[in-house]
């Protein structure tokens, strides 16, 4: 099973839209629109959102994500009235950039507090790491040993090292655009390490598509923590394989 998604907006066109999109990246994960009123209006209705979240109970737990203030208030509501023992969170981010975000990481098999913050990442929020909330992804690959950084190379500016690093190519033809991103900060976003990309946070989507690396760009991978070493390697074998795009 994998955290399931429920998505609240005020326009039932909005809600089902962003999870045809989120579903394009992340097939795997069931992910529930409950947009506008009971009669197809605009609006919000604490009946639809009940209902889906009922229709998502039995996962690994639920992230919830709103479009505007009555929306959070609505799914407040009915969080309060929501019966079950699933962990249930309310995310506090962009509903198109966050679920997508959301999404992959749900894939990768992140808990609900990593999918969580997999989404707010995508507008900036810190993203602090709790030990209870690693991330094993399913099919991970062993620590990468090449492109380790060594300590000796940062004495000369007296910087702290970080524990693994590594360069990798894009050579997909689109470069970093969207899915990449939300695949690489998805991942990164449930393990136990500080991670950045070309300088910018790895857990943030909208900070990796600000890099406007194209094809032969060249991305510096640092990655601090206990999963540091898996951090960079799972960014390279993304890169490698050309993020599964031609």
């Amino acid at each position: 099973m994998t955290v399931r998604i429920v998505v609240v907006s005020h326009s039932d066109k909005i809600a089902d839209g962003a999870v045809e999109l989120a579903a394009q990246m992340a097939p795997d994960v069931m992910m529930v629109p409950a947009g506008g009123t009971s009669d197809g209006g605009i609006g919000t209705s604490l009946d639809k959102v009940m209902a889906a979240l009922e229709q998502v109970s039995g996962g690994d737990g639920v992230v919830v994500l709103t479009d505007l203030g009555s929306a959070v208030m609505t799914a407040e509501s009915a969080l309060e009235f929501a019966e079950g023992t699933a962990t249930v969170l309310l995310a506090d981010a962009p509903i198109v950039e966050g679920l997508v975000a959301a999404a992959v990481a749900a894939q990768g098999g992140a808990s609900v507090h990593a999918v969580r913050r997999a989404a707010e990442a995508t507008h900036g929020y810190p993203a602090s790491r709790p030990k209870d909330e690693q991330h094993v992804p399913a099919g991970g690959h062993a620590p990468a040993r090449h492109g380790t950084a060594s300590a000796g190379a940062f004495a000369e500016d007296g910087q702290t090292p970080p524990d693994a690093s590594g360069d990798f190519e894009l050579v997909n033809l689109a470069g970093m655009h969207a899915r990449p991103a939300a695949k690489i900060a998805g991942g990164i976003s449930g393990m136990d390490a500080e991670v950045t990309v070309n300088g910018v946070d790895g857990a943030s989507m909208t900070g990796l598509m600000t890099l406007g690396a194209g094809k032969g760009s060249v991305l510096h991978v640092e990655a601090s923590g206990p999963d540091a070493e898996r951090a960079v390697e799972y960014v390279g074998s993304l890169v490698r394989a050309g993020f599964g795009e031609p």
